[in-house]
């Protein structure tokens, strides 16, 4: 049989067209069909998803277990005055989110470190805690006698005092106004060495009109007994007496406020300590100070830092910084170091004192600090948070006190 060599060409060549389009037309479809699929779009999706979950929000766990509860103040009567407690949130824990808190940790660390170097860094979190330092309540009872037209006033009693004495404690008296005078003043017994005191004393204002009585304002001011130099105010409350049902005696627990003679907006004091234990002793960093209280007529300050170590009461070595002229907001970075053996720390306060240089007078005291694991709530965590990360710079800032 006869066969045409083009022919004998021309027949394979159909065939692997024939091949090829069939080949070309199946991967086309498969195409087709995949891109209608989403199986594999949601698996990418969500794998996506869930890595921008593990590093997009580093803070949201940690966000979540800053949450605190406030609590009634124990004892007594809670009226309408009392603050309301506050109530926390129970969250389900989130597995998926516990890698994101170690690392949110360490970056926090890491910044808090920088801003403790970094004299012109703002430590907002820090001021935002020192401010809202707490100087205790007060329990106290009013009450007005229409027959005798007598004001009864009852001091019942104070928690959580701030120390204000070196040796980690306090003396608290309580004085007693009907503002506007300030001409006629009671007080309390001072009860020594208590941040917890009960008086339990009853005071009266004889031959008092009920209509003046309410236009008069009950103030408490609680104050620190000293009896070598002027008493160290702790805080204080005031209640208008047109507010008040005086038809019966009403009890209130009233958290105490900066004085209002400024002895609460005296500035802030950003400094750190380090401790080692091989060495001992305590390095004192003396880092910056900000709104100090202005202590000059020109309205400013010529501020300079004194750091007394103290041990059972008596004073054992004292450093101090330069004076920095005109400023209130001054940078010092200035380190000491102070000998201090273990079997010591127990019955060792440091105490800084801010001063007002004056070349004409005698310098000004602008506020102190005590730090001791007996002092206030502020000062021991420093202390404690010394002490248990050794060789470390710890950073806090104070609010100075009277």
């Amino acid at each position: 049989m006869y066969l045409d060599p083009e022919a004998a060409k021309g027949a394979p060549s159909r065939d692997v067209l024939l091949v090829s389009a069939i080949i070309t037309i199946s991967l086309s479809v498969t195409i087709v069909l995949c891109g209608i699929c989403q199986w594999c779009q949601r698996k990418l999706g969500k794998r996506y998803k869930n890595s921008l979950e593990t590093v997009g929000t580093p803070d949201s766990s940690r966000g979540r277990s800053e949450k605190k509860a406030i609590k009634l103040p124990s004892g007594g009567k809670a009226v309408n005055t009392a603050p309301v407690p506050g109530q926390t949130q129970h969250e389900e824990p989130d597995h998926k989110t516990e890698p994101r808190s170690s690392v949110s940790d360490l970056v926090n660390s890491l910044t808090s470190e920088m801003l403790m170097l970094s004299p012109g860094s703002e430590d907002d979190e820090g001021h935002d805690s020192a401010s809202r330092e707490n100087l205790g309540r007060i329990q106290f009872s009013v009450g007005y006698n229409f027959q005798e037209s007598t004001l009864t006033v009852k001091i019942l009693k104070a928690q959580e005092l701030p120390a204000k004495d070196f040796s980690g404690t306090s003396d608290p008296f309580v004085k007693i106004y009907l503002l506007p005078d300030k001409k006629n003043k009671l007080e309390t017994k001072v009860k020594r060495k208590n941040l917890n005191p009960h008086w339990n004393e009853t005071f009266l204002f004889e031959g008092f009109p009920y209509e003046k009585v309410v236009q008069r304002v009950l103030y408490l001011q609680v104050l620190d007994y000293d009896r070598f130099s002027r008493n160290d105010p702790i805080g204080e409350v005031s209640i208008p007496l047109n507010k008040v049902d005086l038809t019966q005696m009403q009890t209130f627990w009233k958290e105490l406020k900066p004085c209002s003679d400024g002895s609460g907006s005296r500035g802030e004091l950003l400094l750190s300590l380090c401790y080692n234990p091989s060495a001992n002793s305590i390095v004192v960093n003396i880092i910056k100070a900000r709104n100090l209280k202005a202590m000059d007529i020109g309205g400013t300050s010529d501020p300079y830092v004194k750091v007394w170590l103290m041990y059972k009461d008596k004073r054992v070595e004292k450093k101090k910084t330069v004076v920095m002229k005109r400023c209130l907001n001054p940078v010092f970075n200035e380190s000491f170091i102070f000998d201090i053996p273990t079997e010591k720390l127990r019955e060792t306060t440091i105490i800084i004192t801010v001063m007002d240089k004056d070349k004409l007078s005698r310098n000004d005291v602008i506020g102190k600090i005590y730090l001791s694991w007996k002092s206030g709530p502020g000062e021991v965590k420093h202390w404690k948070d010394m002490i248990s990360h050794p060789r470390q710079a710890v950073a806090q800032w104070h609010q100075l006190k009277a």
